[in-house]
């Protein structure tokens, strides 16, 4: 008869080949019958793979850092409502392909939540992939110079959440609003999208340079999508308030000696 670990391996079960001693040692303290006891390796086996799976796609998301909603602090955001972020770290909103946007000004938590949010669907099982404006433009760019934008579009299109990050510090050129919309377009009803912006949806025309092609844009990306504006302060002025880096009197600029030259 095959050993027990030559049978794991070949049946690639390579978490439960590692943990089989504190398995075994588990069982025999629970007096297990034999079907407690497969139940408990097979168990094993199985919350192995699913965090590999995780960590496969939290690289694969390309995260900046990572943040959790457990992490926000909504005491310092009373704008925000607790009750809408609950519901939408229920990940319905990636089931039934709609988009959140996040506005607010710099500082105020928007990519925070957008990571938290996003970390979710990945542990999840959902297949992620953050990115800036600027870094998505950047690819998208290049892609049409080199003649494989339909296949980067593609790309693009395949995570069940995208997050996009910092609409509207930088205005777009008229072909990179071309780029964003078609890629609206391939992603309507089919993918979520999380967009952060520190602009109101008034400006979009600006940042588009297109106010007929910003409302096109927006047609498609409210249609199904829920809408967080965060009008608290910044986390980071706050922090430097807090370290006494605001506030401090000015030291008083020395007299100016002067000298009367009129005598």
């Amino acid at each position: 008869m095959m050993e027990l670990s030559v049978l794991l391996e070949l049946l690639k079960m390579e978490h439960l080949l590692t943990q089989l001693d504190s398995v075994c040692e588990q069982a025999a303290k629970g007096d297990l019958d034999y079907q407690g006891f497969l139940a408990q390796a097979l168990e094993a086996e199985w919350r192995g793979r699913q965090q590999r799976g995780i960590d496969m796609r939290l690289r694969m998301a390309r995260f900046p850092w990572l943040k959790t909603l457990e992490q926000f602090d909504f005491a310092c955001q009373p704008s925000l409502d607790r009750k809408v972020v609950r519901e939408l770290a229920g990940l319905s909103f990636v089931e039934r392909a709609e988009n959140v946007v996040l506005l607010g000004p710099p500082g105020v938590g928007k990519t925070h939540l957008a990571i938290a949010l996003g970390v979710k669907a990945v542990e999840a099982g959902s297949s992620v992939l953050f990115l800036t404006l600027e870094t998505l433009m950047g690819r998208l760019i290049r892609a049409r110079h080199e003649n494989r934008l339909e296949r980067t579009l593609q790309q693009f299109t395949y995570p069940r959440l995208l997050i996009l990050d910092e609409l509207g510090y930088l205005p777009l050129s008229r072909e990179e609003a071309s780029l964003f919309f078609r890629l609206l377009v391939r992603r309507y009803e089919r993918g979520s999208l999380i967009v952060t912006s520190n602009k109101s949806f008034t400006d979009w025309g600006e940042i588009f340079n297109d106010h007929v092609l910003a409302t096109a844009i927006l047609d498609r990306l409210l249609h199904h999508a829920t809408t967080l504006n965060i009008k608290g302060e910044s986390y980071r002025l706050r922090e430097k308030k807090k370290a006494g880096l605001f506030g401090r009197p000015m030291n008083p600029a020395p007299e100016e000696v002067t000298t009367d030259v009129s005598a």
